[in-house]
């Protein structure tokens, strides 16, 4: 099946939604018919099959129509993250080779590219997201069949850049497909649930999970522009929903502003793009009486990998099982497979994995050696076949010989009663090479300093753990998905 197929498979749905925005109940007919709208929009166009078609849009019924129209007109779709300045968007839109940017009216004007400007980025087509641009779409004539099979190309990711300039993964419908599949099989929802979409829909997890799950199994998707606690909170109580996909910092919202036994219709709860803090997880379990279940994946794999199981055995610090059909085993630096609870790079492979990076045969060379993505995360498997993230290979500190991994230590540091949030780093140091350093945010109304923390860490930890300089500081640099910037902090 084709991705922009999935809608198809429910076009004589009844009467539950296919999305809810605002005021706006979208059904399954309507979806199909708006996506062919802008399919024929961009074929009329002159967009051809295999052009890159650029999304830069919020969340909204729109971005889904274009996204799967682009694909349905043949064209591969590179969604855009919305914190990228105009300087980045052009970087991936040259890299990529973009034909035409679909771009939302508001970060239009928020960017201020001109039509001049927007050629001499080697675009042809500028399509804004408004009012006209969908009345053109419903006057277009329909889309001409494009021959297609599910190992075709049909969306670049683009990497977050943490080691250099960002890279277009490249995934096919299989792909995700794959990844879909893999995720029905273990979870057997079933049509009848509400999915709510704040995570940014640009980002491989809230695409796969909250856009292509829900329409491959016909359920709702309530769609929220973005991430606003209170909104997110009374939306979570009052709209029927079922299903919550979430990352690591909004759960510990939730743990913070949310009442005991608020969530009434919320089956399930997952987290992803991020590590779970040890105590935000044992916290919210705690305070709603509600299963928290942890996964991990990445762009590279469409992106899930593992999941916690949703109906068996779920350890807390763990991201849980690999989905069916993907191996992942932990192995070292000769990609020798490691014995159970010895710590190395994180390996996976199955249908779910890109093709490679578009135009980077080195690094695609690198992250696919022997067949296997090399993720660049430091794990550990354990007798139970149970998989554990030890930290980011690139963000492990050597201190004077010893490995010190800075998500132990943040483990620590956030069971601190004064401690909201806490980021570790390496920086540099003339003796040692590097040296730890804590950034810390304290809770509302609560104090401690450098000296009461390191005292607090010498109850947990070896010495040479732990951080020589702190940093307190009122909020973590976070991408849209939650995750915190550590290059940022690292200088």
């Amino acid at each position: 099946m084709l991705l922009w197929q999935l809608p198809q498979k429910h076009r004589e749905a009844d009467a539950r939604p296919a999305l809810v925005f605002q005021d706006k109940r979208i059904s399954y007919p309507e979806l199909v018919a708006w996506i062919k709208a802008y399919a024929g929009l961009l074929q009329q166009m002159g967009v051809t099959p295999g052009e890159r078609v650029a999304i830069c849009s919020p969340n909204c019924p729109e971005f889904i129509y274009s996204y799967l129209g682009a694909i349905q007109a043949g064209a591969i779709a590179v969604p855009l993250n919305l914190m990228l300045t105009r300087e980045e968007i052009a970087f991936i839109i040259k890299d990529s080779g973009c034909s035409t940017l679909v771009i939302h009216k508001a970060i239009l004007e928020r960017i201020g590219l001109s039509p001049q400007q927007a050629s001499s980025l080697g675009l042809k087509h500028l399509v804004v997201l408004d009012e006209n641009t969908a009345a053109k779409a419903q006057a277009a004539p329909p889309p001409e069949p494009i021959a297609a099979s599910e190992d075709d190309i049909c969306v670049f990711l683009y990497t977050s850049g943490t080691t250099g300039r960002p890279k277009g993964a490249m995934l096919s419908h299989r792909n995700f497909m794959a990844d879909i599949e893999a995720m029905d099989a273990v979870s057997h929802l079933g049509p009848d649930n509400n999915f709510l979409c704040v995570l940014p829909m640009f980002h491989s997890f809230a695409w796969t999970t909250c856009v292509l799950l829900p329409l491959y199994l016909g359920s709702t998707i309530t769609i929220k522009e973005s991430f606003q606690p209170k909104d997110t909170l009374r939306t979570l109580t009052e709209e029927n929903i079922t299903i919550f996909c979430g990352v690591p910092s909004m759960y510990a919202v939730f743990l913070r502003l949310g009442e005991k036994g608020q969530f009434k219709s919320l089956r399930f709860a997952i987290s992803g793009g991020a590590p779970l803090a040890a105590e935000v997880h044992r916290g919210f379990e705690e305070k709603f009486s509600f299963p928290l279940v942890e996964g991990y994946g990445l762009s590279e794999a469409a992106p899930v990998v593992c999941l916690n199981p949703l109906y068996g055995v779920r350890k807390p610090g763990s991201i849980g099982l690999p989905l069916p059909g993907i191996e992942v085993k932990v192995v070292d630096e000769n990609d020798r497979e490691l014995p159970v609870n010895e710590v190395g790079e994180l390996v996976v492979r199955g249908p779910n994995v890109m093709s490679g990076y578009y135009n980077r045969p080195e690094e695609t060379a690198e992250a696919l050696k022997g067949g296997w993505l090399h993720t660049g995360d430091l794990a550990r498997r354990d007798e139970d076949g149970y998989f554990y993230i030890v930290d980011r290979k690139k963000d492990m500190i050597i201190l004077g010989g010893f490995n010190v991994y800075p998500r132990e230590v943040e483990e620590v540091l956030l069971t601190h009663p004064a401690v909201q949030e806490a980021a570790v780093v390496g920086v540099g140091d003339p003796l040692k090479g590097e040296t730890v350093k804590a950034y810390i945010v304290l809770k509302e109304g609560a104090t401690a300093d450098k000296r009461d923390l390191q005292e607090f860490l010498k109850e947990h930890l070896a010495l040479y753990k732990i951080p020589r300089l702190f940093e307190f500081v009122p909020e973590l640099p976070k991408s849209p998905t939650g995750k915190v910037l550590k290059k940022l902090l690292k200088g």
